[in-house]
């Protein structure tokens, strides 16, 4: 297994090992948006389509899922909302 970057210090080791095992390394746009979103700024990530920007995103919300999963604390309500403008968009969140 690949080892955890220092970009992905912050997450849970189950959502780093996640993310390693399934996409390697991260994406400039993730590594430079991540301190952002963390932070909880809004955030614009402009980069090519295929960039990981939606995961950017995503991947800070998965993680604060899976602790909140783990430490008992997950309500069985929506916790997540996310509107996507492109329909294309939507299609691969739903798809992956």
């Amino acid at each position: 297994m690949q080892s955890v970057p220092s970009s992905l210090a912050w997450a849970h080791p189950l959502v780093a090992e996640w993310f390693v095992s399934r996409f390697g390394t991260p994406t400039e746009p993730q590594e430079q948006g991540w301190p952002h979103i963390l932070a909880g700024r809004t955030t614009l990530i402009s980069a090519p389509t295929g960039s990981g920007k939606t995961l950017a995103a995503f991947l800070a919300c998965i993680d604060g899922l899976v602790r909140k999963a783990l430490a008992g604390d997950l309500s069985d309500r929506t916790e997540v909302l996310y509107v996507s403008p492109l329909k294309a968009l939507g299609n691969d969140i739903q798809k992956n």
